[in-house]
């Protein structure tokens, strides 16, 4: 079902072949393809013009890689896939075991998280007393709540409100009550975003809040822009007044950063009321339009100290 009153800031995202042919998913896609094409002509190369010598190296460097492999702290089964992928393929299975290990392309995005998670883990508390009162009550839950509490600071509180969504429809009504009720900062962080009636909707609202001094702050993932979004969506947000990021971009050059996505789904206004669950800012999420029948997901609104968490994640 289309809108014809639908809030845009950028004309609609075209499908089909045409579209296809002359799209930024088309035109990566297809320079990822060069690079693994002239590694693999490179190989092929020394193979050629070296045969001998490769074929003796191969030899050492596989016999390398399965000592290697007995020595690094892996899960058994994935030791066995890799030394049969290696025994098979050792150039190719070892570039890829490296290539994931090494983690080259989201190592520095790791090391940045790891650090500001050290130095804010103070910020988050356990609260006095929810401990004591998990004891007692009985349902054998202290134990969990300790453990992630001493291993990710993740405390858990008391005195909170919280009420659960069956559906996105019913998730996207209150989430446009609570959106236009507030008054210092609104913080939304989204696996996907795609313009139409929901996000429509949801922007007239944070455009008008913008204009009034609100904090605005949007994060969707980069995957984004290669199908739901123009590319560089967020600067059409930022003329607007909404401080916008997309998180791992798509670009042209082979990287294990494409391996993480950004999945969370979180709205925090004020920091005194949080959203999350499984639904998504887009049409299909609030059955506005039909993908693949009714579509079927959950969400959960908390109000109370809990929702300082969440303004911490984001």
């Amino acid at each position: 079902m289309e809108d014809e009153k639908v809030y845009r800031l950028a004309k609609p995202v075209k499908s089909g072949l045409p579209h296809l042919v002359f799209s930024r998913f088309l035109i990566i896609f297809l320079l990822l393809i060069v690079q693994i094409l002239l590694m693999a002509s490179f190989y092929f190369w020394l193979n050629e013009r070296f045969a001998t010598y490769v074929a003796a190296l191969q030899d050492i460097f596989t016999l390398i890689m399965i000592i290697y492999l007995f020595n690094i702290p892996m899960d058994s089964s994935g030791k066995l896939t890799w030394m049969f992928l290696i025994a098979i393929a050792p150039v190719v299975g070892a570039s890829l075991l490296f290539f994931t290990q090494g983690n080259f392309g989201h190592r520095k995005l790791q090391q940045e998280i790891a650090k500001s998670i050290e130095s804010t883990r103070t910020l988050l508390q356990q609260p006095e007393g929810v401990l004591e009162a998990l004891e007692e009550d009985g349902a054998g839950t202290e134990d969990l709540v300790t453990y992630i509490n001493r291993s990710n600071c993740f405390p858990a509180y008391q005195n909170c409100e919280v009420r659960f969504f069956s559906s996105g429809e019913e998730k996207f009504q209150a989430m446009l009550e609570d959106l236009a009720k507030a008054e210092q900062f609104i913080f939304m962080e989204y696996f996907i975003i795609e313009e139409g009636y929901m996000w429509g909707k949801i922007l007239e609202i944070l455009t008008a809040k913008a204009r009034a001094g609100v904090d605005i702050r949007v994060m969707y993932d980069g995957m984004c822009e290669m199908f739901q979004l123009p590319a560089d969506y967020w600067k059409l947000l930022e003329k607007e007044g909404i401080k916008a990021k997309a998180f791992a971009p798509i670009r042209p050059l082979i990287s294990s950063h494409y391996n993480y996505r950004d999945h969370r789904k979180i709205l925090v206004i004020d920091g005194k009321i949080a959203y999350t669950g499984g639904v998504n800012l887009a049409d299909e999420y609030i059955n506005h339009k039909e993908r693949f029948g009714y579509w079927k997901d959950t969400a959960i609104r908390i109000r109370g100290e809990a929702a300082h968490s969440f303004t911490l994640m984001f």
